[in-house]
């Protein structure tokens, strides 16, 4: 690698996948007994959503998506200095995501992987992540970021409040160095004392899977424990943005672009319109691809990208939160031009 002079980090490509099962509000209505489309199309703005097949797994939504962001930004295996995997929903507890998502691309044994869990925050921590290993290492010039959510593998299919929203879905990103800013700051929160409120808690070195733990069928599913409080989305969403941007000396009214955690379309309305900012300024997939976690905001991405919707100078902005609890927001210049 020859070392880069350019402390300037920006998205490169963007790339997305879904599995090919489409899932109804329809046929789960059938499914559960009870008709749910007017609360999930309405409140959630969910119409249909993504399922993995019985044989397919994480680790082939995240080289799909991989495959077209390097396909997008005319790049090889060679290229890639870096793998970063953000997922709570991984191939296998050990070893990483990241390290079997190497050997399916095929990059060389210089280039480093692994895997990040922050959950639905997973995206934006990596993001900020990737730009910050650009802006500490000269000798690094493009990373390859993947989150990924298989999510559905964990849902009780009798479990209305998670089965209607919860889906699968991959998205990834070439992050490397621009001549013109692009990542500008970021703003990552976590509350612990959240930490009971939703997951999947068997499974791991705190409760492993046991015959008992399969037999009651709970533990080693997905469940909302306990509801979130407000202040985590509704007022939490407003308060990190408008700091972030603060530290940049921007205005709301600035931003171009919001991109929000895809899983409740009447929250996103809420809090653009607390922020007194229109909702054709909000891009959102969860209509026809559910809630993908981590994925969901560089699938958002991807879509706008491959809408026209960006225009280079855009001044965008990523705030994601999920289980944990964490959050993160990130603020940067869309400029997908490397530097020279």
């Amino acid at each position: 690698m020859t070392p880069s002079t350019s402390n300037h980090t920006t998205i490169l490509a963007t790339g997305s996948h879904v599995p090919d099962r489409v899932v109804t509000n329809a046929e789960l209505s059938r499914s559960l007994g009870e008709d749910i489309d007017e609360f999930v199309s309405q409140t959630l703005g969910i119409r249909e959503r993504r399922w993995c097949a019985p044989d397919e797994s994480a680790a082939d939504l995240a080289e799909a998506a991989a495959q077209r962001a390097l396909e997008a930004a005319g790049m090889g295996p060679d290229d890639v200095d870096l793998l970063v995997v953000s997922t709570d929903t991984p191939e296998y507890v050990s070893p990483a995501t990241a390290s079997v998502l190497h050997g399916r691309l095929g990059l060389p044994y210089t280039t480093g992987a692994f895997d990040l869990n922050a959950a639905c925050a997973g995206f934006v921590t990596a993001l900020d992540l990737a730009s910050k290993y650009l802006a500490a290492d000269s000798r690094l010039r493009r990373i390859l970021v993947v989150a990924v959510y298989a999510m559905t593998k964990y849902v009780d299919p009798t479990d209305k409040k998670t089965v209607t929203i919860f889906a699968d879905g991959a998205g990834a990103v070439v992050v490397g160095r621009s001549a013109e800013p692009g990542v500008l700051t970021s703003e990552l929160r976590a509350d612990g004392s959240l930490a009971d409120g939703l997951g999947v808690f068997a499974g791991g070195t705190a409760e492993p899977i046991t015959e008992e733990v399969l037999r009651e069928g709970y533990r080693n599913r997905l469940h909302f424990v306990k509801k979130y409080p407000p202040e985590v989305n509704l007022e939490g969403w407003p308060r990190v943005v408008r700091e972030l941007l603060d530290g940049i000396d921007r205005e709301v009214d600035e931003v171009d672009h919001w991109f929000w955690t895809q899983v409740n379309l009447s929250t996103i309305r809420e809090v653009m319109a607390t922020l007194g900012e229109p909702m054709e300024k909000a891009h959102t997939i969860m209509h026809k691809w559910g809630y993908t976690g981590s994925a969901c905001l560089p699938m958002a991405l991807d879509d706008a990208v491959d809408g026209g919707r960006l225009s280079p100078g855009d001044l965008v902005v990523f705030t994601g939160s999920g289980a944990g609890l964490a959050m993160g927001s990130l603020a940067m210049i869309w400029n997908p031009r490397e530097v020279e």
